[in-house]
């Protein structure tokens, strides 16, 4: 049995594609991955074969920098941070613009180069990124019976009126106007007619006479898989999905070097563990913040600083890299300090960890609104909390009911890995 994984090029959606694949390796049956050439030595680490697929100008072998990316994608992604600098509605209006042209990039070339893989391999079963639009429509035009994997928070795909790139709901912590964000839901439904009108024109390419869609964003495969806890997830949202799996999270085994295992056993003080993730450690301002705020705590610290420059300098016995094991370290955390992205949400509620989030972008205002709804942890906007703020939440975390719910959540995360879950699912 051969199993395909389709994913973009890019660290973040690979791995845990990746993790939900290992089952099938470990059963002895043949696992292929079709990616670009940034992530070949991920798909390698899992000891899995790569077949050559760019579905995207742009990628991220783990720590993304604008220097390291092609013309044109250097430019949008310093865009991208400086539009997080003023905050919640101007970066999903900037973000909302870049899908004009970044989600359906040469779509019909694209839809053909995934067939073509297709026909290579000659799978048994597919699993595909559902935010890979391009490899998603050739599968459906082609009768590929697929997987398809929401990576993200689950409004990544909008069900009944939501529109998609508005968050269905956003932390108490971030204020907008009633006219600003008129204008913003007005963008997304025009960025949603547009990728339609693009989605179809591609369609008819691809297969003349097919039913157009009247929502491309709230297409979906045969079989709908969140990385998510089911937990988490509002039930009246939750009755409107298509059929579905909820997975939880997709966990990868991430053994941590000697000199960070030295690290941890040195100390028994509770452990901060922060991470901006491979695109915000760029906002090094924010990060800065936080490190300043983490030292009158009298903890241990473990930051993952990413691109950032111009840091301050911390005490000798913090850990600071720029690339941390993090599924590794959230093992041993007390509490993390997170952009909230949906990978670092995910791992850390396996892991029973509470957090302090400080949302940028696209979903990770929903998702840190599940999270402070929940109990969870404290979202703060990250362009507005002084060091001060920061503090007083890591310490309203740590003294909270925070880290007995993370851990109870944990606990029924680990009982039902995602990638199992998954694994029987897709066999089902």
């Amino acid at each position: 049995m051969t199993l395909l994984v389709i994913s973009p090029d890019y660290a973040s959606h690979l791995l845990p594609l990746a993790t939900l694949a290992a089952p099938w390796r470990e059963a002895g049956e043949s696992v292929v991955v079709a990616t670009g050439p940034a992530t070949e030595g991920i798909v390698a680490g899992f000891g899995f074969q790569r077949v050559d697929l760019v579905l995207g100008r742009g990628s991220n072998p783990g720590v993304i920098r604008a220097e390291q990316q092609p013309p044109g994608e250097d430019a949008a992604l310093r865009g991208f941070f400086d539009a997080t600098r003023h905050g919640m509605v101007a970066t999903l209006r900037y973000q909302a613009e870049a899908r004009r042209t970044d989600l359906l990039w040469d779509p019909v070339g694209r839809a053909r180069a995934v067939l073509d893989v297709v026909d290579r391999v000659q799978p048994d079963q597919v699993i595909v990124d559902h935010l890979a639009f391009s490899a998603r429509l050739a599968l459906t035009v082609a009768g590929v019976p697929h997987a398809d994997v929401v990576l993200g928070h689950p409004s990544a795909l909008p069900v009944g009126a939501e529109v998609y790139g508005y968050p269905p709901a956003w932390p108490a912590a971030f204020a907008a106007s009633e006219s600003d964000l008129d204008d913003l839901h007005r963008l997304c439904r025009d960025v949603r007619d547009a990728f339609t009108a693009e989605w179809n024109a591609a369609l008819r390419a691809l297969a003349p006479g097919a039913t157009p869609s009247e929502d491309a964003f709230a297409e979906h495969g045969d079989l709908l898989m969140l990385n998510y806890p089911q937990a988490l997830h509002d039930p009246t949202r939750t009755a409107l999905l298509p059929p579905h799996a909820f997975l939880g999270s997709a966990v990868r085994d991430e053994p941590a070097d000697d000199d960070v295992r030295d690290w941890l056993a040195a100390d028994d003080r509770p452990v901060v563990y922060v991470s901006f993730g491979s695109f915000l450690s760029a906002r090094g301002d924010v990060l800065a913040r936080v490190l300043d705020a983490l030292r009158p705590l009298g903890l241990r610290v473990a930051v993952a600083t990413g691109s950032a420059t111009g840091l301050p300098d911390v005490p000798p016995d913090w850990l600071v890299r720029s690339f941390l094991p993090q599924v590794a370290l959230l093992e041993q955390a007390a509490v993390m300090v997170t952009h909230g992205g949906n990978n670092s949400v995910t791992e850390a509620l396996t892991a029973g960890v509470p957090m302090v989030v400080l949302p940028f972008s696209t979903d990770q205002f929903a998702g840190a609104a599940a999270i402070e709804a929940a109990q969870l942890g404290v979202a703060l906007d990250p362009n507005a909390a002084t060091s001060a703020d920061l503090c007083a939440a890591v310490r309203a975390v740590l003294d909270g009911p925070a880290p007995q719910l993370a851990r109870t959540i944990g606990e029924d995360l680990r009982r039902s890995p995602g990638r199992d879950v998954a694994r029987a699912a897709l066999l089902a």
